[in-house]
């Protein structure tokens, strides 16, 4: 990324396109602490900026939950028919970096490229959409001495000068002068908070709940003896003796490098401008890189998000996942057990705001939801002859889906009640079905079969997890959903176990003993598998 590329958004017609559903999106705001309606501030376009990877070493589990949640969040703005400029930055400079990579005896941008490829990675294996752009901080230097510049000049930042009256390096930004500092993270008299921003409120910090944050810790120079006050925090940075010298960049107010929150507030204005509809990110990150995010860029003179949007942790054993705590999963080492679709579904199985507990539980529940949904799209698809394309699955609005899925959606993307009414969908195609031999209108039932499939696999899709889309085809996470012909190793084997124990049913019920048949039928539903009984003979599926 360069200072010089600028968002080039041709949508003139936008709000043509956007669904009625559109209207009914209401989203939580971290500063206000309550759920309310989403009208964006350019009609039929959508602004999100999301903090991204600091690039110091491999991506954990707890990383790339965030990644996916904001995924969801984009995809229902684009099924609503709305034009998002997605930004994700990358922090390829600060102090673990520079300290990790000479450790290692590597250059700190090595170090850096490195583990931004790794993460990049893991985005796709997982199925997150890439960013309109993705910024580094390293590219856009220029944009955030400039508004450094402008923070001095509007008397809300100053510089530490040594005894000779030179600028050392350090700038720090005044608290004391911007009156509305806290705004985003203070916990108001007046707020009114669910039970949801009672526990963040009680696990993350806040400018009511500093002090030794073991997840954030305190960056040395906002601890230098040069401040005016406790609370400012640095903006510029004069180096470290042991900084190379290629990490050092000059500047009016002296040789140094950026401050940790600066960088966001330069990429966010130069790709989204003035004031944009969300900023996204980590609960770890409302205080203080999105509280001094949010006073530096308005100090700036300029207008901030609109709306404050955060992602819960995943949690391990009530924990928080920080590699850091020692408890951090890598990202291979879970692909390495599980599907890439698996992981996925376990990451994005509760809404973004709530705390995700990871444990052999919540995989497999996620491999359990799979196998139901791969085998109803591969039964499904197989009734009608084909699969739907992927171009009509996509050019489904959200206004011709199920009324619960939008409901669910549009209550601050609550995927845990999109994903009941994707299931409740699931058990309706079964009956279809099951029912479909029985049929005289044979064409009308598997047009109903048909509409079905679309419409879970359109379900499916808004929340990235499509067994057809890619990336799960090509990884072969698709199992037999491809149809027809592409059956799995391990459905073949289930397939025939299964049949020979309806079989060994169907034997039974002909010589009468139904005692036998019934004992069957039982054994096969405690193990998951539901029959359905029907002239032409019994058909299983996954329950």
């Amino acid at each position: 990324m360069t200072n010089t590329q600028e968002p080039q958004n041709t949508n003139t017609s936008g709000a043509l396109a956007v669904a009625k559903a559109a209207a009914g999106l209401k989203l939580y705001d971290t500063a206000s602490h309550a759920v309310s309606s989403f009208t964006p501030i350019k009609p039929g376009q959508v602004g999100i900026y999301v903090c991204g990877a600091t690039v110091q070493s491999s991506p954990h589990i707890g990383h790339i939950r965030a990644a996916v949640a904001f995924d969801v969040v984009r995809r229902w703005f684009e099924r609503l028919g709305y034009k998002v400029t997605f930004v994700r930055n990358v922090t390829d400079i600060d102090d673990k970096i520079l300290d990790k990579a000479a450790a290692a005896g590597q250059q700190w941008w090595e170090r850096a490229y490195i583990y931004e490829r790794e993460f990049t990675e893991a985005y796709s294996k997982l199925g997150v959409e890439p960013p309109t752009y993705e910024p580094r901080a390293t590219g856009h230097m220029i944009d955030m001495i400039d508004l450094i510049k402008k923070i001095i000049d509007n008397g809300h930042a100053y510089v530490v000068r040594d005894a000779d009256g030179n600028p050392t390096g350090n700038v720090y930004f005044d608290v004391a002068s911007w009156p509305h500092y806290g705004e985003l993270t203070h916990q108001k008299q007046t707020a009114v908070s669910d039970a949801a921003s009672e526990v963040t409120d009680a696990m993350g910090p806040s400018v009511d709940n500093a002090g030794n944050d073991k997840y954030n810790p305190v960056d040395p120079a906002d601890m230098s003896p040069d401040k005016h006050d406790p609370r400012d925090f640095a903006l510029w940075k004069a180096p470290k003796d042991s900084d190379p010298l290629d990490a050092r960049w000059n500047t009016p107010f002296g040789t140094g490098r950026p401050g940790w929150h600066i960088e966001c507030s330069a990429m966010s204005h130069r790709y989204l401008k003035d004031m944009f509809d969300i900023h996204g990110g980590g609960l770890d990150l409302r205080f203080p890189h999105h509280e001094n995010e949010m006073a530096q860029t308005r100090a700036a003179g300029y207008d901030s998000a609109a709306r404050w949007m955060h992602s819960a942790w995943v949690t391990a054993k009530g924990e928080k996942m920080s590699k850091s705590l020692g408890n951090g999963l890598s990202v291979p080492a879970v692909l390495a057990e599980h599907s890439a679709w698996v992981v996925r579904y376990a990451l994005g199985s509760v809404q973004y705001r709530s705390m995700l507990e990871w444990s052999d539980q919540t995989l497999a529940e996620a491999q359990s939801a799979y196998d139901r949904v791969a085998n109803f799209i591969e039964r499904a698809g197989a009734a009608v002859g084909e699969q739907p394309s992927r171009e009509e699955i996509m050019a489904i609005s959200a206004d011709a889906l199920p009324a619960d899925f939008v409901a669910a959606m549009n209550d601050d993307i609550n995927v845990s009640g999109a994903s009941a009414a994707i299931f409740t969908a699931i058990r309706s195609g079964n009956t279809l079905l099951s029912k479909l031999v029985d049929r005289a209108d044979s064409d009308v039932a598997k047009a109903e079969v048909r509409e079905a499939l679309v419409n879970v696999r359109a379900m499916l899709d808004t929340l990235g997890l499509d067994p057809l889309a890619e990336p799960w085809v090509s990884d072969g996470a698709a199992g037999g959903a491809a149809g027809a012909g592409a059956d799995s190793a391990e459905h073949d084997a289930l397939d025939k176990l299964v049949s020979e124990q309806l079989a060994e049913r169907a034997e039974a019920r002909k010589a009468k003993d139904f005692a036998r048949a019934d004992a069957i039928r039982d054994a096969l539903g405690a193990a998951g598998i539901a029959i359905e009984d029907g002239p032409q003979g019994s058909t299983w599926s996954l329950k």
